[in-house]
């Protein structure tokens, strides 16, 4: 999976999903349960680096994946809400905007 550009974003966007869900369970607890940060405090750096992780990806598979400016600027909106990247994924992956030219240039295996 990490040896594609594809692979490398899909998984950071993934991951970029599962820090949000971790950081919004953490922030339920603090504010809503117990008052307990602990569960911010461990999932806020997480989330943070896997979203600098996320944004730089964005950049750097720009050029192999041949997006233009705004499939890349939706890439990165996509950071912002809760499950954004994940919704951006999907439909880069329906729309063929995750396909590499190696990809598009291979023949199709017929079974």
């Amino acid at each position: 999976m990490l040896s594609t550009p594809t692979g490398r974003f899909r998984l950071l966007a993934l991951a970029e999903a599962l820090s949000w869900t971790g950081l919004l369970i953490g922030m339920f607890f603090k504010y809503v349960v117990v008052g307990n940060d602990i569960g911010v405090k461990i999932f806020g750096p997480i989330h943070g680096a896997v979203f600098v992780a996320y944004v730089l990806v964005c950049f750097w598979v720009r050029t192999p994946l041949r997006w233009d400016a705004r499939t890349t600027i939706l890439a990165l909106v996509g950071s912002i809400p809760p499950f954004g990247s994940v919704v951006f994924e999907r439909w880069a992956l329906r729309t063929g905007r995750l396909d590499t030219a190696a990809d598009a240039e291979a023949p199709a295996d017929v079974a």
